[in-house]
């Protein structure tokens, strides 16, 4: 028998679970924040770390807790809040199946920290062989992964029972608690190809029950994942964009059907591109590189159609609000709000770094950028720009609504003036990443002076920009993470709202099919197949004897 709660407020006992991850969550961004720091003032080559400390350990640090702990955690604290809000609560054994979860995914960070920490698994966050870690970094990431898989089964499986419980309504399920189980999809999928060449690659192969491992097999499966990931990131941005964004400046969603279908193209397109990672890379053909940038730029087209329904809305709303000629709607959204005005900086964040993914993703042009720090300041740009500056945003409210306390007026300018640092910050150092890149900076690399030559030099005064960037993007984190403390355990005690927005009268019914996951997750794997069995057919066919495990640090 499922407890509902008032429609209103995520039950105490979800948001606990909820806030869990998003302590975790927080906690990486301090760690890898710090890291990230100390990577800018090394490659500026104006200081060396102290006590020993490689920078491709630091590297390490800051990708893995960035970019794999803090966005899984808080998205997971973010989509079972949605959840319970929109679907009802969680019974108590969906619950326990997300409490398992959490703790696995815990269990496993610490796990792979430690690991990172004793300098026995720097392997530059991608874990590409042959560089090997420690069989505990290895096993660690797998329990990440299982983890994660057990704690999104709750959550399909509470949406699942709303649908059971409502079937015969005639209504469609809530939007939100739709988003959420696409994203849990599509991430199941994409983490099927890194559990792979976790479970039967690297980790028997650092263990020594086999000497050698295929690189080309490696890479191929990881990115198959690695790129997948940058939507699984990316879909609760674009949760609150669609759903939350519009409760709160006082509009409607522009429209239920296109927000769904946009994230099922996401579902179908997101997994089968990981080759366009690996256009320099020998051993996977140029018609099978060329067939993985046309999904890619298939991607597009869900990411132009949120972009017209977020402005679409934003004008409908100014305009209700008396805005008047070409952009007088503009003036009228509420820019002093933190729960808008930060993800709108990240949705503004994401128009150079989709038209740099345009590049990278282009056969021809990707041959000048591929590995150079461009690369790094596009990703800057996408992901810890326009995503982690919505989760911010959405943490703002989120967070005291979980607490039971309230963002003051006080917190709320601290927010912007956080989300302006960030901006300014995120502007200076990913410019100046783009513009080295373009002169040939590689990524991942310690500072070096390359024996003298002149073009490193060129770079120095580009990487020392990047420090300075760095530093505003720091003290940024230090205000966000006095912000959440104060919403977690000091302001007043309130009752913050969840906003979830109601869709436009004139919005139209919404297709049956939408909602047909069956249907959805076949074109997914019929499409996954299409893409990978001849390459990887390929590469398996034609595979070297394999590379013995390398420890460069």
């Amino acid at each position: 028998m499922s407890r509902t709660n008032n429609g209103t407020k995520v039950d105490r006992r979800d948001a606990k679970l909820a806030m869990a991850h998003i302590y975790v969550a927080f906690i990486a961004l301090l760690l890898g924040g710090l890291a990230g720091l100390l990577q800018v003032f090394v490659r500026s080559g104006q200081f060396t770390l102290p006590a020993g400390i490689g920078y491709y350990q630091v590297l390490t640090v800051h990708g893995v807790l960035l970019g794999l702990i803090l966005t899984t955690f808080f998205i997971y604290g973010f989509q079972i809040a949605s959840v319970s809000r929109t679907s009802g609560t969680f019974t108590d054994a969906q619950r326990r199946i997300g409490w398992i979860g959490f703790w696995l995914m815990t269990i496993g960070t610490a796990a792979a920290a430690v690991m990172v920490l004793l300098n026995k698994a720097t392997v530059l966050y991608t874990f590409y062989a042959p560089l090997q870690a420690h069989w505990i970094f290895y096993l660690g990431l797998t329990l990440v992964v299982v983890g994660s898989w057990v704690g999104g089964v709750a959550q399909i499986l509470r949406y699942t029972q709303w649908r059971k419980e409502n079937k015969g309504s005639g209504q469609s399920s809530p939007l939100l608690s739709y988003m959420v189980v696409v994203n849990n999809l599509m991430w199941f999928a994409a983490t099927l190809g890194v559990a792979i060449s976790v479970l039967f690659q690297l980790l028997p192969w650092s263990l020594g029950l086999i000497e050698r491992v295929d690189v080309a097999l490696s890479r191929t499966l990881f990115w198959y994942f690695g790129h997948a990931l940058v939507y699984f990131w990316l879909l609760p941005a674009y949760m609150v964009w669609y759903t939350i964004i519009p409760k709160i400046i006082g509009g409607k969603i522009f429209s239920d059907s296109l927000a769904r279908l946009s994230f099922m193209l996401f579902l179908l397109f997101s997994v089968p591109v990981g080759i366009h990672h690996q256009l320099t890379e020998p051993g996977i053909s140029g018609t099978w590189k060329f067939i993985q940038v046309i999904l890619t730029f298939a991607v597009i087209i869900p990411s132009l159609m949120t972009a017209f329904s977020m402005f679409a809305m934003f004008e409908l709303r100014g305009r209700e609000l008396g805005g008047k000629g070409l952009f007088g709607w503009f003036k009228k959204l509420p820019w002093k709000d933190v729960r808008f005005f930060v993800p709108f900086i990240g949705m503004v964040a994401f128009i150079p770094g989709g038209a740099g993914g345009v590049v990278n993703a282009s056969y021809q042009m990707n041959q000048l950028i591929h590995n150079t720090i461009w690369v790094t300041g596009h990703f800057h740009l996408t992901i810890a720009t326009a995503v982690v500056l919505t989760y911010f945003g959405a943490a703002f409210w989120l967070i005291p609504h979980l607490t039971g306390r309230t963002l003051t007026k006080s917190l709320n300018s601290l927010g912007n003036f956080a989300g302006i640092l960030w901006a300014v910050g995120m502007t200076i150092m990913s410019s100046s990443m783009h513009i080295a890149g373009l002169f040939g900076a590689p990524r991942r690399s310690d500072y070096s002076e390359y024996g003298g030559a002149q073009q490193a030099y060129d770079w120095i005064p580009y990487q020392i920009a990047q420090a300075v960037g760095g530093t505003i993007l720091f003290i940024a984190i230090i205000v966000i993470l006095y912000v959440v403390a104060k919403l977690a355990w000091f302001a007043p005690k309130g009752d913050e709202e969840f906003p979830v927005g109601e869709v436009h009268a004139h919005s139209g019914p919404t297709p049956a099919m939408l909602e047909n996951f069956k249907l959805w997750v076949v074109i997914l794997a019929a499409l996954i197949l299409f893409a990978y069995t001849i390459p990887i057919f390929d590469i398996i066919s034609n595979s070297p004897p394999g590379s013995k495990g390398f420890k460069l640090w």
